[in-house]
């Protein structure tokens, strides 16, 4: 035993310093930045498939890399383009202003959709339809000021299923945004990027992957038996497909006939389909060849979709992962063979995590329960008509934030701080509320920690609501007449704040840190490693020890 310590431990100090000799002579910048962000990817994911990750995948991001294992979101509302938009811009919602995938304004009394943008200039074919921008987001991204540090001589790209995740990504400056078209399953963009789709992307479009990939089956890729850290198939915490399947194998053409090219998300071919494209706009828009670096950002939006529909504790996501464990090692052989490893950094990470389901939390003894929000609010409007007389206080609802009528509240000549306040208390008797705070407190009081930070760094004085609520762990929101997605759920508690966060290549030293970082840590960690400025409104700090000086 001791002989074999003693081997060991020469083997380490022989080893070590080749190490650290490889990552010195690395060049001074690094030629291509690669982000690649999976969708409701909760810290705990890693964890779980561990073992059945190959050697060349996830584990060689993290074994090869810096691992920042207490890596959060620190806001209430983790829902996923608030995510992305931190991730872009190095800041939390109460400053980039992405506060939710969609908020309400007050003036048009209609609801804002993230990236939607009705004022872009339609353009003939298939980006005709597509009126997606980044203009609603507040400052510039990690993207932006690498375009602005050398005169737009770098490109930025940015590739994902969903057209939020692509555009506030690539920000205000960027070469292009591609998603897929849930009409066509083509890769489009917009014309705030582009006059037109290139041709490479139109070559690719004609290749008509999507029929292939949906010509199949999905089955899964080891023997059902061996998926032993998920649920049972046929467990009752899936929703499943349209037609009630919720058991392998799935027959994706028949499913496909019914849902058209968009069921394609909701499988691991979605996965597939992103590398593909991914590697194409590498390789034909000549990424990483020039002396200026440049940055792509690749989503893997699929996982947040078999979430969505199966749980996180599902066979069909856990296969998921075991394919996208397969893709990442596909793209890190790829960087190999056209970069070199010390050229390139690669960053993982997610938008968010998710919560299980409550029925499932129940069962198994914890607490959980599930909050109607439309019965909550009218119990709230018959309150607020009781003390102030009149009706319609309540103006809208949505993603746990009231919006009050301030028209009607002014007219009446009534404090709007003493409806909020009156309307925060009245919400925090429902069960399942963990707590309800107004406008007025998060304006007016610096909070430094907990809970109320959070509701603070989520908050928008023009775009926040008048009361915002979090429930309490394990609950989550239901309505009457519709169904409430996990993606719409969201709350501070770590199953839906703590994600993984790795960096790979170039001169990252290869460690584990357990010291609490920020999300908004990213951009600037980025902008410190490229020597170029933060992003206009960031908020968080590089993360020192990463890299070899």
């Amino acid at each position: 035993m001791l002989k074999k310590i003693i081997t060991l431990l020469i083997f380490t100090s022989l080893f070590q310093p080749i190490i650290f000799s490889q990552l010195k002579f690395a060049p001074k910048q690094p030629k291509l930045v690669i982000q690649i962000i999976v969708e409701q990817m909760r810290y705990d994911i890693i964890q779980r498939y561990w073992d059945r990750f190959s050697e060349k995948g996830f584990k060689r991001l993290i074994n090869e890399g810096a691992f920042c294992k207490d890596a959060q979101y620190d806001y209430v509302i983790t829902e996923s383009a608030p995510g992305y938009a931190t991730i872009a811009t190095g800041s939390n919602p109460s400053e980039h202003g992405i506060v939710s995938d969609k908020w309400y304004l007050r003036l048009t009394e209609s609801e804002q959709y993230c990236v939607a943008d009705s004022k872009l200039e339609l353009k003939s074919g298939i980006m005709n339809v597509n009126r997606y921008s980044p203009r609603q987001l507040v400052g510039s991204t990690i993207g932006d000021e690498l375009r602005i540090s050398n005169y737009k001589k770098s490109k930025v790209i940015s590739v994902s299923i969903n057209n939020y995740a692509s555009v506030l990504t690539a920000g205000y400056l960027g070469n292009a945004a591609y998603w897929m078209d849930e009409t066509t399953g083509n890769w489009t963009s917009s014309s705030y990027y582009l006059d037109s789709l290139p041709n490479w992307v139109q070559k690719f479009n004609q290749k008509q992957f999507v029929p292939l990939y949906l010509s199949r089956e999905w089955n899964t890729l080891y023997p059902l038996s061996s998926y032993t850290q998920s649920l049972a198939d046929n467990n009752s915490y899936e929703t499943g497909f349209s037609n009630n399947q919720k058991t392998f194998p799935y027959n994706l053409g028949l499913l496909s006939a019914n849902g058209g090219p968009s069921i394609l998300k909701y499988t691991p071919y979605g996965n597939v389909y992103t590398t593909d494209f991914a590697v194409s706009a590498i390789i034909n828009e000549d990424l990483g060849n020039d002396k200026y670096t440049d940055l792509i950002t690749i989503s893997y939006a699929t996982n947040g979709f078999v979430t969505n529909m199966f749980g996180i504790r599902s066979i069909e996501l856990e296969d998921t992962y075991l394919r996208l464990d397969k893709e990442i090692a596909h793209l890190l052989e790829i960087v190999d063979d056209r970069f070199g490893k010390e050229n390139v950094i690669v960053v993982l990470t997610s938008d968010r995590g998710t919560i299980d389901n409550p029925d499932f939390y129940r069962e198994i003894g914890m607490p959980s329960g599930k909050f109607n929000s439309e019965k909550a609010i009218s119990v709230l409007e018959s309150y607020l008509k009781a003390i102030y007389g009149r009706s319609n206080w309540v103006k809208h609802y949505s993603g746990r934030q009231i919006y009050l009528n301030q028209l009607l509240i002014d007219a009446s000549k009534i404090s709007l701080a003493d409806v909020q306040l009156k309307t925060a208390q009245f919400m925090n008797q429902f069960s399942g509320i963990a707590h309800a705070t107004t406008a007025t407190i998060l304006q007016t009081t610096n909070f430094t920690d907990g809970t109320m930070k959070k509701f603070q760094n989520g908050y928008n004085l023009v775009r926040s609501g008048d009361v915002m609520i979090s429930l309490k762990p394990g609950w989550v929101e239901e309505r009457n007449h519709k169904k409430i997605e996990a993606t719409e759920q969201s709350s501070p508690y770590r199953y839906d704040s703590h994600v993984p966060l790795v960096f790979y290549g170039w001169k990252i030293i290869p460690k584990e840190l357990l010291e609490p970082v920020m999300i908004n840590d990213l951009a600037p960690t980025l902008g410190n490693f490229l020597n170029i400025s933060y992003p206009s409104g960031a908020s968080g700090k590089p993360i020192n020890g990463l890299i070899v000086n």
